[in-house]
């Protein structure tokens, strides 16, 4: 058997953990030698006791890891270790990250520039409208959007890349081959094509309602920060965030109506300190010192301006303009200029610094 074999039969044992797993590896130099080792040199491994050591030494799934592989193969779903360069570097990053995931589609190196957008699986008209819109600022922007595929909320931030060509990642809560909800294969069929599927769940594995809190820990590891658009006070979608704020990364939170009960959830994010959300411009501007002159420059190349843009856009250089000056050489009303301007931020092409003061990227 290849070290890939050993991987996934490490992945297997359901008395060992990420952090474990690493630790393992790292110890003995590989997968294989892990299950070549005797009991005591297994206990040697810092947190790995008896039990642990036993569950290895006793392992007898070797046809259930020879099946997932071949399959895997078979359906063009990679298997990537924590150790492959090919793993998401965010997700790297943080303490308990998933010993392997299996990726169908592609990972690029923009998806850094990850936002996660979760919430209520019951969504009101308005939860998806704003959803819709925000994910369209973001995807403009050229950022990569990622959600969980559950119903509701999760399901319009796929839907909206989707349908703006935006490059859009799903994390499940089951083996790529069980997609959840069903009626959402078609969707991911279409991710798949421009962004990723990755889960870390062995094929095979059934969407259980203990997988979901553990596949939030991805979404917001992979993300900069999360964005909760509707959520109630026991929703799954407070966990996501709070993994977020456990791995140092924004947390968003869209405003609702008081009297709604899915509002409850983001209101008390709110209150909490998270960055109230109109529009994706409260999240770029929040996320501006982390995002270091980013911009899509396929995006920027084929961005289309409008004449009221091209005008503005001439009375702006490399070096900060107050608004001000801008109102009076543009001959432009204030919130009509500042309209254009935030258009042309979510473009790529204008950035805002302190004090109401633009320039050219």
């Amino acid at each position: 058997m290849e070290e890939i074999h050993f991987l996934v039969a490490l992945s297997l044992i359901n008395e060992i953990g990420p952090i474990s797993q690493k630790a393992l590896v790292k110890k003995f130099g590989s997968a294989e030698k892990v299950f070549c080792v005797s009991k005591d040199e297994l206990v040697s491994v810092n947190k790995i006791g008896n039990t642990k050591a036993e569950a290895i030494l006793n392992f007898n799934k070797w046809d259930k890891v020879k099946k997932i592989v071949e399959n895997c193969k078979k359906e063009g779903i990679k298997i990537v270790s924590i150790n492959d360069k090919n793993y998401p570097e965010p997700l790297r990053e943080i303490e308990d990250a998933p010993f392997l995931i299996f990726k169908k589609g592609e990972l690029v190196k923009e998806d850094i520039f990850a936002i996660a957008v979760v919430g209520s699986r019951k969504p009101t008209k308005y939860g998806l409208r704003v959803t819709d819109m925000i994910v369209g600022e973001l995807v403009e922007a050229g950022f990569t959007i990622i959600s969980g595929m559950a119903r509701g909320i999760d399901t319009e931030a796929h839907k909206a890349a989707v349908l703006r060509k935006g490059r859009t990642i799903a994390v499940l809560g089951s083996g790529i081959d069980v997609p959840y909800p069903a009626e959402n294969y078609f969707l991911m069929k279409k991710i798949e094509k421009i962004g990723a599927i990755i889960t870390e769940f062995p094929l095979g594995t059934k969407p259980e309602k203990g997988n979901f809190p553990r596949r939030n820990r991805i979404i917001s590891g992979l993300s900069m920060g999360v964005l909760v658009v509707e959520a109630s006070s026991d929703s799954g979608a407070l966990i996501t965030a709070r993994h977020a704020l456990q791995q140092n990364k924004e947390v968003f939170a869209v405003p609702g109506m008081i009297t709604s009960n899915t509002t409850k959830g983001t209101h008390m994010l709110l209150k909490e300190g998270a960055v109230l959300v109109e529009s994706a411009e409260d999240i770029i501007k929040e996320l501006a010192p982390r995002l270091k002159g980013f911009i899509n420059e396929k995006k920027k190349k084929d961005i289309i301006l409008s004449k009221e843009e091209e005008t503005v856009i001439k009375h702006l250089t490399k070096e900060p303009i107050h608004i001000d000056i801008l109102t009076r050489e543009s001959h432009l009303p204030l919130n009509k200029l500042l309209s254009i301007l935030t258009g042309l931020e979510l473009k790529g092409v204008v950035k805002q610094t302190e004090g109401k003061r633009f320039y050219l990227l």
